[in-house]
């Protein structure tokens, strides 16, 4: 009896160790994945503030003095009228298409903050009208998006359709791709797949020759990983040479708080 108590001491002692030296080798692993986590949400913060930066200029150095000198141009309307008629329909005339030019300005300072076509079609109906030229053969499959699912939240409204758009411009300009699979799904989460049966991703171990032959575009693929992320989610994009790459989004419905997470 106590020769089976010692070997069944022995094995207990020699399984804590192993769990304590598999736990030992976990430990600089989960040391990268906190450092590439803080990495990615710098990045995201950094982009978001740039992007606030360039709005503010648009509207505070370009829209705005517009905006103020199409009023002077009111008031010397108003005071030409009464002594000079006659030359107030040629002021007025310059006046509409400065007023015009104007107007598309704002338009395009509207499009940058949402893509129009969220708006206009909806998140399915905007992936499905972007996949429609796409290549030969185009199947979109939506689920769990109607009427009665109730509303997206707008950021992962964005973050799956500029998802989406990189990929589907991928596989039009580099997959040489004649099938093209699109998934859009809505359970907890919303899930976007895009799957297409054309050359795959370049590999990196082919050298400079390859990359003349196809450009790549690996900004692109970074761009999809950090608009998930930007929402908690994750996009995974894996491809195999001649086999194809698919492109695998799942984007939470309850958006993270960043500005508690990572105070600035």
């Amino acid at each position: 009896m106590a020769a089976v108590v010692g070997r069944v001491a022995g094995l207990a002692a020699a399984f804590a160790a192993g769990a304590v030296v598999a736990h030992l080798a976990s430990i600089p692993r989960l040391h990268r994945l906190t450092d590439d986590l803080q990495h990615s949400r710098q990045r995201i913060l950094a982009a978001r503030e740039e992007e606030r930066r360039r709005l503010r200029h648009d509207l505070h150095d370009g829209l705005g003095p517009t905006l103020a000198s199409l009023a002077m141009s009111l008031d010397a309307v108003r005071l030409t009228l009464p002594g000079e008629p006659e030359r107030v329909a040629p002021l007025l005339s310059e006046l509409r298409d400065r007023l015009a030019t104007t107007v598309g300005q704002i338009r395009d300072l509207a499009h940058g903050l949402r893509p129009p076509a969220l708006d206009d079609l909806g998140l399915a109906g905007a992936i499905e009208a972007m996949a429609a030229d796409c290549c030969e053969r185009v199947d979109v499959r939506v689920g769990g998006l109607g009427e009665d699912a109730g509303e997206l939240p707008a950021a992962v409204e964005v973050a799956a359709y500029r998802i989406a758009r990189e990929a589907l411009a991928n596989v039009r300009a580099h997959s040489r791709s004649g099938t093209v699979l699109v998934l859009l799904n809505r359970d907890a989460a919303l899930h976007l797949m895009i799957a297409d049966s054309g050359v795959g991703l370049p590999d990196p171990a082919r050298g400079a020759a390859d990359d003349r032959r196809r450009p790549r575009r690996r900004g692109g693929l970074e761009s999809m990983r950090e608009w998930a992320a930007e929402v908690g989610g994750t996009c995974l994009i894996t491809s195999r040479p001649g086999a194809g790459t698919i492109v695998s989004a799942r984007l939470p419905l309850t958006v993270p708080d960043y500005h508690r997470a990572c105070p600035e």
